[in-house]
């Protein structure tokens, strides 16, 4: 049957899903099953077919789609033992215990002696036990925490030992289906009005554990609560019970949104409503929060965060932008409001040292979100409008306002910012109260040049023309915030050559001292945090030129007071600190010119980008002993720990180039993974922009490699390490990279079954194979070591059984390789397999005709290692069957083992041990005697 026939019959493609099954490869009997289902218009072979695809689904872990296809092939035939056992199995591992047990009792009436259906109702039955008296003693403990809190004579030491139970209890299921049920949630909002924080903050850790995961309570609770309740909570003064209330709506809108991507929500399968209108109305309430002036900082900032989380696309696959839309539409004003508010005027709403940074990552995801360019256009009219309307009115309140809001604008989207200060007169109103005399109209005017400064269309017109007002302001203004202001726009200005050394702004020298005044403000400890943040954004312009970093790295105390800041409550030092690090570890991408391009462009008097001398590997290198010295790990966990939305995915990018370079000699990972940066980069790898999960993923796998992972990510964190690394099996990563994981992955499939487990779920393992076929030994060996690792598990050593492929084949001829630890890798991986999987040593002579030559030169090697695997795989062949040992003896194998098994010089205890083994088994099949067998055999025949 030709490919077109068989892709067009059912029966054809059901057959090869089984034998897709039996070979391990789920997903590719799934897309059969799958095929075959759209081509069936047989009821009873569709009831087939969804049984097997619920077996492969059981597989792979995919319960909810197990469960459904059983039933439907239940639908069709309500006898079918198997479908009815399917469906039991992914009930149980859905918690749905009642149900499992009903189908499991059902299989057992049908099939009473069938063994497999009897476990499984003891099992179910003690499970059901165990949660019955779980149930019982929970309702107890509930009612009794309930009785405390309720009870107004308590005292409250009582209480709020109550309260804190209380969020122990609604972390376990049982627990918090009992508190719900208990009509606990109308307590906690009776909480939640104590003058007590922790009662409060009890409260609210509490309805995060009825809210995690469970999309139906949540939805009750968001209605009951009502969430202006929950945004009053969040916007009182107190910043723990402030970020405690944004954990819990940040739980919230995941178990909403995440249940809107099930196909039952829920754990009770009820059939529930799509939950967009709860979601709107929490967003709702969240833009109200922002320019209300009974909000707190700390709360608008949270309000803000939030937004930032939930509203744009995680992905910009998702074609879906509306809530994007309808926020801007909704919105946009009021985040506007907060942009445009300078805190020393009174006419705005409270803000923290963060709110404004916040406000233009805000802006900044949600322009990048848009799709067209009537989108972009329409949210560039909002914003011009926004600042005309107050530039145009009468007096400085309106314009401070307006230059304000572009000011945030241009630290966020640029093109945006760019446009409103084309508006007419603006740029001029920038120029003219830098002059000013009132400190705060100076502020936000050397603020506005500053952002300005740094994007393409205006940083020529203000280098022309605020180079001498930012110097006089530097020199002139008596002041600390505006000294430091102007300094950092002069650092601005004069690094705009980057990392070429051939193209400087200013004369030779001035960047250096430049530098030196920025670490001096840096380390004024007399300075206010926001002042000296700014010297620290000076650095991270003026660091391009290797000068500067060398002398940056020689001044201890600037690094200390810049990784204090790097901890402190001011989130708007993180990019800057970021910037400054990748810039002095040289962790920035650099493109190396073709030499001949070179050539040309020096032909044809073009510019060619030079080098710094002092950014040589050997500079580099001593830099980052420095920078190790100093803490510098330890700022860049506290940086990575932060909840802001300052902590941008740039941000994150940056702290990822970083830490991977200070792991890049191998003798410094110790270091990093002491001062906790393992666990620091887990999380970066997963959460970052595309290149930054590239380089967070590498630097865990140059961990992995040389550490015990066990002792760098202890505890459960070790499984979250596998996803990373299996990231970096990618055509899109460099072969460095590709070997990385490759090693890493070989460390941790060593470890336990459950890490090995890990790797297969990431469906590593057919990537891992297709780089056993890699050109590069190096990477081609260590693929082949992680096989060897990986064939421990029984799920790996059944994808060698099936016939139609040459896995097998490829150890065998890789066993006769030259590369060493080729061979190695192979001939362990084959010894592993013929003791597991005995049948494969029959299918060894139909591999090659060389499989006897190539085992005869494993077992002659001169490399201890290989010999012991070459008797391993010759002892398992000859217990394996009789014909296979006949075939061996009858070779130089024979002598070889009988030299082997007399040890010797040279020759280990377990080769010469295991040499015997394979003797002693021929003499067992009678294929060959003992010596003394061989006397009394001559002595008969005389």
């Amino acid at each position: 049957m030709s490919m077109d026939d068989k892709e067009k019959d059912p029966a054809a493609l059901k057959e090869e899903g089984n034998t897709l099954f039996k070979a391990g490869d789920m997903p590719a009997a799934v897309c059969c099953y799958t095929k075959a289902l759209k081509l069936s218009d047989s009821k009873a072979d569709s009831a087939v077919l969804y049984r097997n695809r619920s077996a492969c689904y059981l597989k792979l872990e995919e319960y909810n789609k197990a469960e459904s296809d059983a039933s439907k092939a239940l639908d069709s035939d309500p006898g079918d033992v198997k479908a009815r056992f399917r469906r039991a199995q992914a009930f149980l591992k859905l918690g749905r215990l009642d149900q499992a047990f009903l189908d499991a009792q059902r299989c057992a009436q049908l099939e009473p002696k069938n063994k497999a259906f009897q476990d499984l109702l003891r099992q179910l039955g003690a499970q059901i036990q165990q949660k019955s008296m779980q149930q019982k003693s929970t309702d107890a403990r509930v009612q009794q925490m309930f009785s405390l809190l309720l009870d107004a004579s308590a005292n409250d030491g009582d209480r709020q030992k109550a309260a804190q139970n209380l969020v122990v209890l609604s972390r376990e299921d049982a627990g918090a289906e009992q508190i719900f049920r208990n009509d606990g949630v109308k307590l906690i909002q009776k909480l939640l009005q104590s003058k007590q924080e922790d009662v409060v903050l009890s409260a609210l850790r509490t309805l995060v554990g009825l809210c995690t995961g469970h999309q139906s309570r949540t939805m009750a609770i968001v209605n009951e609560l009502r969430m202006g309740q929950l945004c009053t909570v969040m916007g009182s003064g107190a910043s723990s019970v402030s970020l405690a209330a944004c954990h819990l709506l940040q739980v919230m809108f995941e178990a909403l949104t995440e249940g809107m991507k099930r196909e039952i929500r829920g754990k009770d399968e009820a059939i529930l409503p799509e939950p967009s209108m709860e979601l709107r109305s929490m967003l709702r309430h969240l833009l109200e929060m922002l320019p209300a002036s009974d909000v707190s900082g700390p709360g608008r900032d949270s309000a803000i965060n939030l937004l930032v989380k939930q509203v744009p696309r995680k992905s910009l696959k998702n074609p879906d932008n509306s809530l994007t839309l309808w926020l801007i539409d909704q919105g946009l004003k009021k985040i506007l409001e907060v942009a445009g508010t300078v805190p020393e005027l009174t006419d705005g709403p409270p803000l923290t040292d963060n709110s404004h940074m916040s406000c233009s990552v805000l802006l900044g995801k949600l322009y990048d979100d848009l799709k067209s360019d009537k989108e972009r256009e329409n949210f560039n009219k909002h914003c011009e409008e926004y600042v005309q309307q107050h530039f145009s009115k009468s007096g400085i309140g309106p314009k401070l306002r307006a230059i304000q809001t572009v000011s945030v604008l241009l630290q966020g989207p640029s093109e945006v910012g760019n446009r409103t200060l084309e508006l007419s007169g603006l740029i001029d109103a920038v120029i003219s109260l830098c002059a000013s005399e009132d400190i705060t109209h100076q502020q936000v005017a050397v603020e506005a040049v500053i952002h300005a400064a740094g994007k393409a269309k205006r940083a020529s017109f203000i280098t022309a023309n605020g180079v001498s007002l930012l110097k006089d302001l530097y020199k002139k203004s008596e002041n600390d915030r505006i000294r430091v202001r102007a300094l950092v726009g002069l650092c601005k200005l004069g690094s705009a050559g980057g990392t070429d050394f051939s193209m400087k702004q200013f004369a030779e020298g001035s960047t250096l001292k430049l530098a030196k005044q920025c670490r001096k403000w840096l380390c004024n400890q007399s300075l206010p945090p926001t002042s000296r943040r700014w010297s620290v954004e000076g650095l991270a312009y003026l660091t391009f030129d290797a000068d500067v970093k060398e002398d940056l790295v020689e001044d201890k105390n600037a690094l200390l007071a810049m990784c204090e800041l790097a901890k402190s409550e001011d989130k708007t030092v993180l990019f800057a600190v970021g910037s400054t690090l990748v810039n002095c570890t040289n962790s920035y991408d650099v493109e190396k010119p073709d030499p001949q391009m070179v050539e040309l462009a020096k032909y044809a008097k073009q510019h060619v980008p030079e080098e710094h001398p002092k950014d040589a590997p050997s500079y580099v290198e001593k830099r980052l002993k420095k920078l190790l010295e100093a803490g510098v790990v330890s700022a860049l966990v506290c940086m990575v720990k932060q909840e802001s939305p300052a902590l941008t995915e740039a941000c994150r990018e940056c702290i990822a180039r970083v830490f991977l370079a200070l792991v890049d000699r191998q003798e410094d990972r110790g270091t990093v993974v002491a001062q906790g940066g393992g666990k620091a980069l887990i999380p970066l790898a997963s959460d970052n922009t595309d290149v930054g999960k590239i380089k967070a993923a590498q630097a865990l796998a140059k961990i992995s490699i040389t550490s015990n992972p066990e002792i760098a990510f202890p505890g459960e964190r070790i499984y979250e390490v596998v996803r990373p690394l299996v990231s970096l099996l990618s055509l899109e990563c460099t072969l460095l990279q590709n070997f990385e994981a490759l090693m890493a992955l070989t460390n941790l499939a060593g470890i336990s079954e459950r890490l090995r487990q890990k790797i297969i779920k990431e469906k590593a393992v057919p990537k891992i194979e297709g780089y056993m076929f890699e050109e590069h030994e190096l990477v081609r060996a260590s693929a082949t070591e992680c096989m060897c690792n990986l064939v421990l598990s029984t799920e790996v050593q059944k994808l060698y059984l099936p016939t139609g492929n040459d896995r097998l084949k490829l150890l065998v001829l890789y066993s006769g390789e030259e590369d060493e630890r080729l061979r190695k890798a192979a001939a362990g991986t084959l010894a592993m397999l013929t003791a597991e999987q005995p049948e494969l040593c029959a299918r060894i002579p139909g591999t090659t005709t060389h499989w006897l030559e190539i085992i005869q030169a494993l077992l002659l090697s001169e490399i201890s290692d290989l010999r012991h695997r070459g008797v391993i795989i010759v002892q398992n062949m000859m217990r394996a069957e009789k014909s296979l040992a006949e075939t061996l003896m009858e070779s130089e194998a024979l002598e070889i083992l009988s030299v082997l098994a007399k040890g010797g010089e040279g020759t280990p205890g377990a080769v010469s041990k295991a040499a015997q083994t394979c003797l002693d088994q021929a003499v067992e099949y009678g294929i060959i005697k003992t010596r003394e067998g061989k006397e009394d055999c001559k002595e008969s025949e005389h």
